[in-house]
């Protein structure tokens, strides 16, 4: 037996057992006769100790050889420490060692293996199997495994059933990129990994299964960024015979749980609800933050008509009132200004007006206002001496993304995103579709199976653009955790949808007739949602970042630098594919 006990199990009370350790050394401090080294696995640390008087000289020797990150075994007696220290669980006693072994030596590692490593984040990722003995990122995973176990208990206790779907499927347009596998025994045909179970999910409601879910990878090809990852996990989730509310009731349940269970924490009874367009209109996005104000502000009754062209000639003028912050330095708000004129946010200016605590104001556009039009703008924006107003102009889609940004970015400098705060937020009412210029036709907002609202079905022939989605997404603290819809379940509805989408009749049936088939016999209503686990779970940890959360996760260029992925193919394989690459 390599240990009787973990690193992390042993208090006052085990004074005078004998016990055997096992684990990794974290540091040793040497003082001439007396030697310390700190022992650790994923259960904590003990210390271990070493004394000239009492033990060998050769045990000595032995201990003063060990390095960083050797795996080693001591078997000694606990006894209670002279020196506590409070901030360990296990501070108040040590190993007096008897004997020594080492397990295996360890070359020294890059970086430090402690809380705060002086390691950068390729490197770090280079060195991934080091990285995850961290403390932090142990907890980060640990909070993963909670999550998933907790979900499992709940949707269980609801009779939802586990059951996997495939993962080499038909390569079907959802919106992003299919990864493509190919196939050896089928040449030139291709698998493609799926971006989700949505087709199985609704196939095995029409198979009567009534409640499904699963904790699922997904893939898909599409750029990356802090929160998204080629590879991702969902939980994913489908009922039948269900309308809206049956569904958000299910999963405010699910996500109340998951807190209290994880978290200790006890989120509202009842979770709020926004339509689509409201969220657009008062933050500009669709999973707006609600930790704290600083809601849109449409100034264009007041701002427009009076010789400022850059307002006159725009499609909409906003502002956001930032409390009291009318002390802001010129400097400050210079800065504020290159920051959203940044080519990632696009905003060509920012105008301020500073609410002085006298009643008069100070703005960047003073030559074209009076002090009574700037009040009216106070007025409007609700803001009272000590204030700033910021305000952005332009057309209404960019004005409103750039606001957002603005508003995020003014919440985190005056530390208003607590991330011990949890603020969910259902959205609903999504457009079924947007229209895609580029393209010159419309593309479904979530995906083709969604199901219109059924009073505005009507609209679908003459003014498809104007049509509402049976859809819903669940927002926290500005992160969308997961959305879902109502499904088509009739063939004719599913058949003008692909319509709508541009598919003609020969595509859509060789890209989705097996589910319009399996439409024609008797297919219920049904409807579901997903949950991004990776988001989820870093929401609930307090970090806007999932790549801590994910064991073995790859970089911004989608490459995992431990193992060098994605990498070439031999040639032998790729003539067993009947691949032949093209070389520039």
């Amino acid at each position: 037996m390599y240990r009787s006990r973990t690193c992390g199990e042993l208090r006052i009370e085990h004074v005078g057992e004998s016990v055997t350790l096992a684990g990794w050394v974290q540091r040793s401090r040497d003082k001439g006769a007396m030697l310390w080294v700190d022992l650790r696995d994923r259960y904590g640390i003990t210390q271990l100790f070493f004394n000239e008087e009492g033990g060998s000289a050769e045990l000595m020797e032995k201990a003063r050889r060990l390095g960083r990150e050797f795996v080693v075994q001591a078997t000694g007696k606990v006894i209670e420490r002279v020196s506590k220290n409070d901030k360990m669980p296990t501070g108040e006693v040590e190993i007096q060692v008897e004997t020594l072994a080492v397990l295996n030596p360890s070359k020294l590692p890059p970086f430090t293996i402690e809380d705060d490593t002086d390691g950068g984040e390729e490197l770090r990722m280079q060195y991934r199997y080091l990285d995850l003995r961290r403390r932090p990122v142990q907890e980060k995973l640990r909070l993963r495994n909670k999550v998933a176990l907790e979900t499992r208990k709940y949707l269980d206790s609801e009779d939802f059933l586990d059951v996997e779907t495939p993962v080499l499927i038909k390569s079907t347009p959802e919106g992003a990129r299919d990864f493509v596998v190919p196939s050896r025994m089928n040449e030139g045909q291709f698998y493609a990994l799926p971006q989700s179970p949505q087709t199985f999910k609704q196939l095995l409601m029409v198979s009567g299964f009534d409640r499904y879910y699963q904790i699922v990878k997904c893939f898909r090809d599409e750029d990356l960024r802090a929160d998204r990852q080629p590879e991702f996990t969902q939980i994913d989730c489908e009922m039948a015979f269900v309308e809206q509310e049956d569904v958000l009731n299910t999963f405010e349940g699910l996500v109340r749980h998951l807190f209290r269970e994880v978290r200790g924490i006890e989120l509202e009874e009842s979770f709020p609800r926004m339509t689509y367009e409201e969220a657009m209109e008062r933050f500009g996005s669709d999973k707006p933050d609600m930790r704290f104000g600083m809601e849109f502000v449409n100034l264009n009754d007041t701002a427009k008509g009076k010789g400022f062209n850059v307002f006159d000639s725009a499609e909409v003028v906003l502002a956001i009132n930032v409390e009291d912050c009318a002390v802001y330095t010129r400097k400050q708000l210079d800065a504020i200004t290159d920051w959203v004129k940044r080519p990632q946010i696009g905003a060509k200016g920012l105008v301020y007006v500073k609410c002085n605590e006298d009643g008069s104001f100070k703005s960047s556009v003073d030559k074209f206002y009076s002090q009574d039009d700037l009040k009216e703008w106070a007025a409007a924006a609700k803001a009272k001496p000590g204030d700033l107003m910021l305000v952005l102009s332009g057309d209404m889609d960019s004005t409103r993304k750039q606001m957002n940004e603005l508003r995020l970015h003014m919440g985190n400098e005056l530390g208003l995103r607590n991330p011990n705060e949890f603020k969910p937020l259902w959205v609903v009412d999504f457009p079924l579709l947007e229209w895609d210029e580029e393209t010159n036709r419309f593309h479904a907002m979530h995906h083709p199976f969604t199901s219109p609202k059924p009073e505005d079905e009507h609209l679908l022939d003459k003014e498809p653009g104007k049509v509402r989605a049976n859809a819903y997404d669940l927002a926290m603290n500005g992160v969308e955790l997961g959305g879902g819809s109502i499904r088509i379940h009739d063939r004719g509805v599913q058949s003008r949808m692909f319509d709508l989408l541009g598919f003609t009749k020969e595509e859509a049936e060789a890209q989705f007739g097996f589910l319009m088939s399996a439409f024609e016999y008797g297919a219920p209503p049904h409807g579901g949602l997903a949950f991004g686990l990776d988001r989820l779970v870093a929401t609930m940890g307090g970090s806007e970042s999932i790549r801590d959360y994910i064991a073995f996760p790859k970089n911004n260029s989608g490459r995992d630098v431990m193992i060098d992925a994605p990498s070439p193919l031999n040639e032998e394989q790729l003539d067993e594919l009947g691949i032949h690459l093209a070389h520039a």
